[in-house]
């Protein structure tokens, strides 16, 4: 019997007369010939079978699925909130609606006159989801199907190591992204090769460039460029904040610069007792009535440039007897070194309250803040200070917050955090560290190859009357300042090598036990020279120091 049909406008109306016309033709055929009556009865069949297959078994029959786009890629987050729903024109079609997910029947629920589909936890790959709703007749279902892909596990990033010698020369960053449909280096898509190669050139590039892997699900992987510089020929002096102020100390030093025997000054922004020279604005310095304003940071640092000097701005990072201090009073114990006692820690011969937490976020930030607000300032260099814990026996401490790590690796994990804050900048960074922190890391916790890899320079204290007798096979260092320099600083270019790091050194210009005039200083530029370091600052406290030792600079 042939289909019948309501009237009013239905999509493929035309089609459905013709098919119509043909069943009438047919039936008065069936009535002159009996011999072609199975024949047009077959064909009848069909015909009605199409006229049904056509209204109810295509996708403008109604059956709406919503959620997933077919060969659409979904990651974890988008995978676990993944929520399907079906609708259809004719809600009575849901009543025997079939939902399979890879062959298999998925659970479902109706609601509100919807079908919501709950899928399980679905394994990375491909998926296929059916919805196959039965008609009246054979042939007359309906069948919507969408294939989707699941990728929960990000690109892996590989980066060939990339160097750059002088600042704004073009570098090309290469390496491989396994899995990854795009990588974007420094915001520039790069060309993504069949095994995940990809090679592009940054013009001018910034000191980090950062490299994003994304795959078609939108997981991504990111890494970092930190591109080798080498920092111009530093041969600086010592000179506190208070001392920029003494017309006797700054002339001094001044002189030696205009000389050409030094071309910087190491000028300290915060000092070993916690005071900052100059104004600074940082919320928590002010608080804490940290802030002196010795001297005017930028009319400083352009009066020292005018001059031809580089400006080396050290912190003493977690000595700062100020911080510590005020934060005990204040209730906020984790934010100094304690006892196991939990009391505070006045190890180290210090003599009062000085060790701060480097482990706590507040304590870092705070010398992250001044390091970021002094390379806006215009400082040369960030060089920290005193970036280590109390010296002393560990078991006599204890670094609230710091958790499963160890302080060495913490406190490479805080110099990381300076280099992100400030390396937009285009400001060096450097760390001050104990000369036996090349062969007794732990003692202070400065790991030196981890240090390494996180500054442009490491500046090691190799003061030799800080050295014991018997140190690198020298019986007595401090008598023989070549012999102590040279063979310390060979170890700390051992444990550099592979880094992009500089060993630029402190050396001695003080007397302390054995007098040191001009031979004994000079003797020490020499020895590190020797080990391809012309580099170095010179300490003296009293800032007064020994021209007669200082080579002329080219």
């Amino acid at each position: 019997m042939c289909p019948s049909f309501a009237s009013g406008t239905s999509p493929g109306r035309r089609s459905f007369r013709r098919i119509r016309r043909i069943c009438l033709r047919g039936k008065r055929a069936l009535l002159r010939s009996r011999k072609s009556r199975l024949a047009l009865a077959t064909g009848i069949a069909v015909a009605c079978a199409a006229l049904g297959a056509f209204a109810l078994g295509t996708p403008s029959a109604g059956i709406h699925l919503q959620g997933v786009r077919d060969n659409e890629w979904l990651n974890a987050a988008t995978a676990k909130s993944l929520d399907l729903v079906v609708t259809a024109d004719d809600d009575s079609a849901l009543d025997t609606l079939k939902v399979t997910l890879d062959g298999r029947p998925v659970p479902a629920h109706r609601q509100d006159g919807k079908l919501h589909v709950q899928p399980p936890a679905l394994a990375d790959g491909q998926h296929r989801l059916s919805l196959r709703s039965e008609g009246p007749l054979p042939f007359t279902g309906t069948t919507v199907s969408r294939t989707f892909t699941i990728a929960t596990t990000s690109p892996v990033l590989q980066l060939d190591k990339v160097t750059a010698t002088r600042p704004h020369t073009p570098v090309t960053v290469h390496g491989t992204a396994k899995d990854a449909a795009r990588v974007e280096v420094n915001g520039i898509t790069a060309p993504v090769g069949p095994h995940g190669t990809f090679s592009v050139t940054v013009a001018d590039p910034p000191p980090l460039v950062k490299v994003i892997a994304s795959d078609r699900a939108g997981n991504t992987a990111t890494d970092e460029v930190h591109l080798a510089r080498v920092h111009p020929l530093l041969r600086a002096a010592h000179l506190t904040a208070i001392g920029w102020t003494s017309d006797v100390l700054r002339n001094g030093i001044l002189d030696l610069i205009q000389q050409k025997k030094l071309n910087a000054v190491e000028l300290d922004i915060k000092d070993e007792n916690g005071e900052i020279g100059y104004a600074s604005q940082v919320p928590l310095a002010k608080e804490i009535g940290a802030v002196k304003g010795y001297y005017d940071a930028r009319a400083t640092i352009d009066a020292l440039h005018k001059a031809g000097a580089q400006v080396v701005g050290r912190i003493v990072a977690f000595r700062d007897p100020i911080l510590a201090t005020a934060s005990w009073q204040q209730g906020h114990h984790e934010r100094v070194v304690q006892t196991p006692g939990g009391e505070a820690y006045h190890g180290g011969n210090y003599g009062q309250l000085a060790f701060t937490n480097f482990a706590d976020r507040t304590v870092r930030d705070y010398n992250q803040d001044l390091a970021a607000e002094a390379a806006g300032l215009g400082f040369d260099d960030i060089l920290y200070d005193y970036v280590r814990r109390p010296d002393g026996p560990l078991p006599t401490m204890v670094f609230p917050t710091l958790g499963s790590t160890t302080p060495e690796q913490s406190i490479a994990d805080f110099v990381a955090e300076t280099r992100s804050r400030i390396s937009d900048k285009g400001t060096f960074l450097g760390v001050s560290v104990f000369g036996i922190a090349a062969t007794r890391p732990n003692e202070i916790a400065q790991e030196i190859g981890a240090l390494a890899k996180e500054v442009d320079y490491i500046a090691p204290m190799v003061y030799p009357s800080h050295w014991g007798p018997g140190e690198y096979n020298v019986p007595d260092p401090n008598s023989h300042p070549y012999d102590i320099v040279q063979r310390s600083l060979a170890d700390f270019a051992r444990k550099t090598d592979g880094t992009q790091a500089q060993v630029i050194p402190w050396l001695q210009d003080f007397s302390l036990g054995v007098h040191y005039g001009p031979r004994e200083v000079a003797d020490q530029i020499q020895a590190a020279a020797h080990d391809g370091m012309p580099s170095f600052l010179l300490w003296n406290a009293g800032a007064r120091y020994q021209g007669e030792a200082l080579s002329i600079i080219p």
